[in-house]
């Protein structure tokens, strides 16, 4: 009732609703993951429950990509739209990371945790720049960490849990993990390294 409200609010403009409805696909896909009798074969590798769980990432996704162009082109910017459209992109890919991680697939339990510490300290960072009246603009190499993130959830969701034959997509598919991982290191390197005065004390 709350999140139908907020989608009715006439303040709120067409990008944070657009947000708002991705925020609103999370609990859907948790709730697909744990359903055993969608977990059949489906299409070659790939799941019914990973099918269904790929398509709604997917237009999650699209919609990310949506929201950002209006607020853009139209001049929708606003403060809500700067913490939640970031904050929804992360919940989205960590939730389906977890649900990939206990269905064994190719995703490492090492490469989840890398990735959820990069996110904890960067979200650190922004905490301290935003008490300092700081604004840290999104380095490309951000953004290429969530594309590389993006695709690895697709890949893993297509491929399935591991079985034990390795093919041409299997190894494709981790090689896409292992550069995902090094680009959220990297990128998370860069971030503190161009933000480290960020943790000076004021004199």
């Amino acid at each position: 009732r709350y999140v139908i409200i907020m989608l009715r609010y006439k303040n709120m403009n067409l990008p944070n609703k657009i947000t708002i409805f991705r925020v609103l696909l999370i609990p859907i896909i948790m709730v697909i993951a744990e359903i055993e009798s969608l977990q059949v074969p489906f299409i070659w590798t790939i799941t019914l429950g990973n099918f269904i769980m790929l398509m709604i990432f997917i237009v999650a996704t699209l919609s990310d990509f949506v929201d950002g162009y209006i607020a853009r082109k139209y001049n929708l910017v606003t403060n809500f739209g700067k913490f939640a459209d970031p904050l929804a992109d992360k919940i989205l890919v960590l939730a389906l990371m977890i649900i990939l991680l206990e269905q064994n697939t190719l995703l490492p339990g090492w490469a989840v945790t890398i990735i959820l510490a990069r996110e904890f300290i960067v979200t650190g960072f922004r905490i301290i720049a935003a008490d300092k009246n700081i604004v840290i603009a999104a380095g490309w190499s951000g953004k290429i960490k969530t594309n590389l993130q993006f695709f690895m959830v697709i890949l893993l969701l297509i491929n399935g849990p591991i079985s034990g034959t390795f093919g041409v997509f299997e190894w494709i598919t981790i090689i896409v993990v292992m550069l995902a991982v090094f680009m959220t290191i990297y990128s998370g390197v860069e971030y503190i390294a161009k933000n480290i005065n960020v943790l000076k004390d004021e004199k």
